[in-house]
């Protein structure tokens, strides 16, 4: 289990942190990565991952991606592998992120903004049409 990670309704973990904070000991299995080219300049990861194109407090620049990498972060965590979603500092575009995971296991899409809120990050998922890309995910 990783350093940090929380558990989703369905029993499934993840863990969300920032880029910019310094690692965790501890790798995951795979990773999903919030950002644009600046983010991703000069990082590397020895675990699979994936990127998804998503400009500081925006929206992501393709939803049909982000939806599918969301989706996919979700299947591996119910697998049980040891997974994280990061941004650069770990709170809105994470948080908006782990707000669809909590969606995908179970939690209304209404209210998956204040779970997330009440489990993972006090601030997360930090604009107005951040939180309504939650409420508008396919659960």
């Amino acid at each position: 289990m990783l350093t940090g990670a929380i558990e989703l309704p369905d029993g499934s973990r993840v863990r969300g942190r920032g880029l910019r904070n310094p690692a965790p000991d501890d790798a995951p299995a795979y990773g999903l990565y919030l950002g644009g080219s600046r983010l991703r300049r000069g990082r590397e990861f020895a675990w699979a991952h994936d990127w998804v194109d998503w400009p500081d407090f925006l929206l992501p620049r393709s939803t049909e991606d982000a939806v599918r990498l969301i989706r996919g972060l979700h299947s591996r965590a119910l697998a049980g592998e040891d997974v994280e979603v990061a941004c650069g500092g770990g709170v809105g575009r994470t948080g908006t992120v782990v707000s669809c995971l909590a969606v995908l296991a179970g939690v209304p899409s209404g209210e998956a903004v204040a779970w997330t809120r009440a489990h993972y990050h006090h601030r997360a998922v930090e604009t107005p049409w951040q939180k309504a890309w939650v409420r508008r995910f396919p659960g």
